[in-house]
């Protein structure tokens, strides 16, 4: 599976697409450019306001979306709000280091944030699921990020 890196070229980007099996068009490579930039998942409505000046309409930039998460590219999360986020799969920069990371969710502004791997550590224990020892989980946490604690 082709993997996205943040900063990657243009030629670059076509080449990681069209090795999925994909069309390498110009709205994919600016969703795959956007999310590389984005320190945090991202939904599509704010993809969608980044992406809407360069020309491309909401459907395009969800359709997009879709194909690229098909595809292998981009990781789809919803932090149980219902709202799908987006984010880069694995070899990005930073917190998008694997595939596989934490989430926190501030439960009064909404605001996700990556963790590091070494904030959460799951240990198998007896009763537990076995799922817990495979990879592919998503581990989310919610309460309240730093900035809402402040009165």
């Amino acid at each position: 599976m082709a993997r996205t890196k943040a900063g990657q070229s243009a030629e670059q980007l076509r080449e990681q697409i069209r090795a999925t099996g994909l069309r390498a068009t110009s709205p994919r490579i600016a969703v795959l450019q956007s999310l590389g930039r984005s320190r945090t998942p991202v939904s599509h409505a704010e993809l969608a306001a980044e992406l809407a000046p360069k020309g491309w309409d909401r459907a395009t930039i969800y359709r997009n979306l879709i194909d690229l998460t098909n595809a292998g590219l981009v990781r789809r999360t919803d932090m149980g709000d219902h709202l799908w986020r987006f984010e880069l799969r694995e070899g990005g920069d930073g917190e998008h280091a694997k595939d596989e990371h934490p989430h926190f969710m501030c439960d009064t502004c909404g605001d996700v944030l990556c963790l590091p791997d070494e904030s959460i550590e799951i240990k198998a224990a007896r009763g537990a699921p076995r799922a817990l020892r495979r990879k592919g989980l998503q581990i989310q946490i919610k309460g309240r990020c730093d900035r809402c604690v402040q009165p």
